[in-house]
């Protein structure tokens, strides 16, 4: 589990402060947006409900999208018995940048994106270059079905990139959230579990 201190957060807001890609946008300060939200996947009256704090950039997040995600899909999310959330964490502004396309697809194209962000995290990752990151989330993006002129413009929107690190933040405290992933159940906090153990809370909290 990747664990996140005060001083990266701090440093990190400050960042969003900035532009948010290697094409530096205007100087002017960024206009307020309200709470951005997050993406959840499954029936919204499902009897359970996962919230999962993951970070794009986590390698620990993309194993347990690698060994857990698509059997807790298959048997509880897309059966109606778990609505499922995720809660973005940024560690750095790459996890940022990638979260911002992600979301650039709206909720329709959301969980695809998340999918491949996981599954080929190694490959965008690859580089130290900023441009060559982006330019690669930005691919990812693209075989989404999101066009060049949206993801620039996703990438380069300021007050949103401070509104989902404030949230992030938020979020985190509320929830004393420490490291990535992690779970809850029922609002359970379960860590990071694996597969058989979230299936065995999740079996429980249907139980009850």
């Amino acid at each position: 589990m990747l664990k996140l201190n005060r001083r990266a957060m701090i440093a990190l807001a400050a960042a969003a402060s900035a532009a948010m890609t290697p094409a530096f946008a205007e100087d002017a300060p960024a206009a307020e947006v309200p709470p951005p939200g997050d993406f959840s996947i499954g029936d919204a009256n499902a009897p359970v409900k996962i919230v999962e704090y993951a970070s794009f950039t986590c390698p620990h997040c993309a194993h347990f999208h690698e060994t857990v995600w698509a059997d807790l899909k298959k048997n509880y999310i897309d059966t109606g018995k778990v609505h499922f959330t995720l809660r973005e964490v940024y560690f750095d502004r790459v996890g940022l940048w990638a979260a911002m396309v992600a979301r650039c697809g709206g909720e329709m194209r959301y969980f695809g994106i998340h999918d491949m962000l996981f599954s080929k995290q190694s490959e965008w990752l690859a580089s130290q270059d900023p441009t060559v990151i982006v330019d690669a989330l930005k691919a990812i993006g693209l075989s989404a079905g999101i066009d060049a002129a949206a993801l620039d413009t996703c990438l380069n929107d300021q007050a949103m990139a401070e509104a989902l690190v404030k949230q992030f933040e938020t979020n985190m405290a509320a929830d004393g959230v420490e490291g990535t992933p992690t779970i809850f159940v029922n609002g359970e906090k379960i860590g990071n579990p694996s597969y058989e153990d979230l299936s065995a809370a999740i079996d429980a909290a249907l139980a009850q």
